[in-house]
């Protein structure tokens, strides 16, 4: 039967535990325990750290023989004197310091877990995800869980400072088109019907602004049913903001202050501000991405000219159909991109949707060129000299339409700089992208979709442009990129009825969907709606920066693996017949 605590009550934290001669007590797992015989020592944990517990023959006899009792995980509490140790354990906070034990009470013992609970852990992330609880107990994913609540915590302070009030919105809404599938919720009290788990607060926050609520910030759980990778899970947090009176520069100001605060407070790095701008435009053009990672080079290089008139078939009839030659160049890589490489990686574009990758590999004196024997004299050395290219260095040739090539080498610009390891760790780069385009063209309903959402404002001289060429209109929107990563997404809200009416027009939508899908915000604008704009900042992949991780996985407490199940709860399941008659819902075979 386990100990009670009655007669003791926690004074100190483990890693809290730094000054001889007070009488202290802590609670916390048993992480080591070792026993000499005459006297044992067992190393306690919580969450700040480590503190040794030690007994000796001094110790009371009872005491003693429950110290002995004591195996790995065992949950305990512990009263007793703090002494300077002997032998000193630099390694630990608390390393000079231990705890001769006069009362010990065993409140909880536990079987030997499944996995060993040590900070660099080998064991598989299913098994471990699959006792999360006990992954938990690990330092490192400890230390990731509490940092996410000081970025919380920032936040909260930052924004109250400027005036905003947090204010929660539904959780079940209608189901309005954002970008990704709805999580839909069956309604018992309406049979048929659904609500939606929110993408955004979108709506809900502009509303908020017709409200007259002026600033409003919310730490907003938001709900995708999207694929999964590495820096998306279904449901997420989003640091959300939106602000009246105020055009697009107000809003990044207000952004910009809060990430300079939080590195200060958490890192204590300092991010200079104003942070730098790239149009989207030039963003593709150079990094073929609209979320680059600047922290190194590698930029994308024009090679149209060069080879336009060039032997090789492929480069000059991708020109004369209206594509494009570009290419990049790995500086110092002929050691790492041996042939075989190359293959690996014409292998790699050829998924993304790229028919092939032409080369130039420069390691003996003369360069060797995939492409080389359709070159006439003097066309390679044009093409090299175009390209920037020297001695040791490999460049990579996508020819194909331009948003295939540049998206394409974009992403094998990230490939290689990873196996080249050219990206500098300890380093935030970050990047405001600036004029998105507002429509871009879905080859799956040839029509045109909303990059962002059908709220964007337009900037003022593309108007005209709405009807007659959608392809030249953009927008007044903004996206926060951190070392390639977007870190948040946002734009200047349109508040005039008349043009809402027009971009929904534009995307396509009748009168009745209009109605159906966005009448009630549609109507809240007749009554006079305040020029804003807002964003919202994801918190989970801020955090996931800053703690250094390389998934999400590991700043979410209880996390979804990539076909969005809980390993440990083994959600999704299915549910009693009972339940689904009660919704009027039945479940068929899915072809």
């Amino acid at each position: 039967m386990a100990d009670n605590m009655k007669g003791l009550k926690r004074t100190h934290y483990c890693g809290e535990v730094l000054k001889a001669g007070e009488t202290v007590t802590v609670g916390g797992y048993v992480d080591t325990v070792r026993n000499k015989g005459g006297i044992i020592f067992i190393v306690l944990r919580d969450r700040t750290g480590l503190v040794q517990l030690t007994f000796n023959e001094t110790t009371d006899k009872a005491v003693f023989e429950k110290a002995a009792s004591c195996h790995s995980e065992y949950v305990v509490m512990a009263k007793g004197e703090v002494r300077e140790r002997e032998s000193i354990n630099d390694k630990i906070a608390t390393g000079h310091f231990e705890i001769f034990v006069d009362d010990l009470r065993i409140l909880a013992k536990a079987q030997t877990p499944p996995f060993e609970i040590v900070d660099n852990s080998n064991t598989n992330e299913e098994l471990r995800l699959k006792y999360r609880y006990l992954d938990l107990r690990r330092k490192p994913l400890q230390q990731n869980i509490i940092m996410r609540s000081k970025i919380a915590k920032v936040a909260r302070d930052y924004f109250y400072e400027n005036g905003f009030i947090e204010i929660e919105t539904p959780m079940m809404i209608k189901s309005t088109p954002e970008g990704a599938r709805d999580y839909l919720v069956p309604s018992r009290v309406h049979p048929g019907s659904f609500y939606a788990l929110p993408q955004s607060p979108q709506i809900y926050k502009q509303l908020l602004m017709i409200s007259g609520f002026d600033r409003y910030i919310q730490l907003a759980r938001c709900f995708r049913d999207e694929d999964l990778r590495a820096d998306r899970q279904p449901e997420f947090t989003q640091i959300d903001l939106e602000m009246s009176f105020v055009e697009a520069e107000d809003v990044m100001t207000m952004a910009e202050g809060f990430v300079s605060r939080l590195f200060k407070e958490v890192l204590d790095v300092e991010i200079p501000v104003p942070l730098p701008r790239m149009k989207y435009t030039e963003a593709m053009d150079r990094f073929g991405s609209d979320k680059p990672d600047t922290r190194f080079g590698m930029e994308i290089t024009d090679l149209s000219d060069a080879v336009k008139s060039c032997g090789f078939g492929v480069f000059t009839s991708a020109i004369e159909n209206g594509g494009t030659v570009r290419c990049i160049t790995a500086k110092n890589a002929a050691g790492t991109f041996t042939r075989k490489e190359i293959d690996k990686l014409t292998e790699y574009v050829k998924g993304i949707g790229v028919k092939g990758l032409a080369y130039i590999r420069w390691v003996e004196d003369e360069p060797n060129c995939s492409f080389g024997k359709f070159l006439g004299e003097g066309e390679l050395d044009a093409i090299i000299k175009a390209a920037g290219a020297e001695k040791g260095d490999v460049v990579f040739i996508i020819a194909d339409k331009k948003s295939t090539v540049l998206s394409s080498l974009g992403a094998l610009r990230l490939k290689t700089a990873k196996q080249l390891d050219i990206i500098p760790e300890g380093k935030f780069n970050f990047l405001w992208i600036t004029e998105f385009p507002f429509f871009e063209w879905n080859e799956e309903t040839k029509h045109w979709d909303a990059m962002h959402h059908p709220f964007t404002m337009p900037m003022d001289e593309c108007l005209e442009y709405l009807d007659s060429a959608p392809e030249k209109v953009f927008a007044k929107a903004y996206d926060l990129v951190l070392n390639g990563t977007e870190l948040s997404s946002g734009s200047i809200r349109i508040t005039d009825y008349e043009l809402q009416q027009r971009m929904f027009e534009a995307l396509g939508l009748t009168d009745e969907e209009i109605q159906a899908k966005f009448g009630f915000l549609v109507d809240a604008y007749k009554y006079g709606a305040a020029p804003h704009g807002g964003m919202g900042i994801g918190l989970d992949r801020l955090a996931m920066i800053i703690c250094g991780a390389e998934s999400l996985r590991d700043v979410t407490a209880f996390p979804k693996v990539q076909n969005a199940s809980e390993l440990m709860s083994d959600c999704p399941a299915p549910v009693d017949k009972d339940s689904l008659d009660i919704l009027g819902i039945a479940v068929t075979e899915k072809e």
